[in-house]
């Protein structure tokens, strides 16, 4: 492992990306050259691996070691192959980055039983929400199920047969066992 210094470390999960003064930053080399591509200054770890992860994509191409390879399909694809463009790119990756955990904090941050942010989410992006739960009133459809469980089963009566006990001299199917 190469030597840092105190004051910046590579992080132990994610490629191309260290903290240097509690903020993480990214930079790439450039293939086959000794200049390297700054790609910014971002205050969580994710943000910079999003942005490092569109800079690898741009100069390597699909050989690259990704740091969110299920995020591929959503990154922003650079214009050129200029280091302007990549760090153009690498910057709305981290800002997509930035709003997808935006999102998933508010998620965590929310009661279980409150769908008004998912609601409103899914409002925004032009899905159609249904609480099911309060469609199908479904914290009283278990409290009458468990009800229906507590009754006794239905009494049937039917009236004799010439195959009752009473006319079959003692011997029924039921003995045998």
């Amino acid at each position: 492992m190469a030597t840092t210094s105190s004051n910046s470390k590579r992080h132990p999960m994610y490629h191309g990306i260290r903290c240097r003064g509690g903020k993480w930053v990214s930079e790439i080399r450039e293939p086959r050259k000794t200049t390297r591509i700054w790609l910014g200054t971002f205050p969580k770890p994710e943000m910079a691996a999003a942005a490092y992860d569109v800079a690898a994509l741009a100069l390597k191409g699909n050989g690259a070691v990704l740091n969110f390879p299920s995020s591929v399909g959503t990154y922003p694809v650079p214009a050129t192959a200029s280091s302007t463009d990549i760090r153009n790119a690498a910057a709305a990756a981290a800002a997509l980055k930035k709003a997808e955990l935006s999102y998933n904090e508010a998620l965590v941050d929310q009661p279980r039983n409150d769908h008004n942010a998912i609601g409103a989410y899914l409002a925004s992006s032009g899905e159609e929400f249904v609480d099911e739960e309060a469609l199908f009133d479904m914290p009283n459809l278990l409290v009458d199920m468990a009800g229906g469980m507590l009754l006794s089963p239905p009494r049937i009566t039917s009236p004799p047969s010439d195959d009752s006990q009473g006319n079959s001299d003692g011997e029924s199917l039921w003995s045998y066992f």
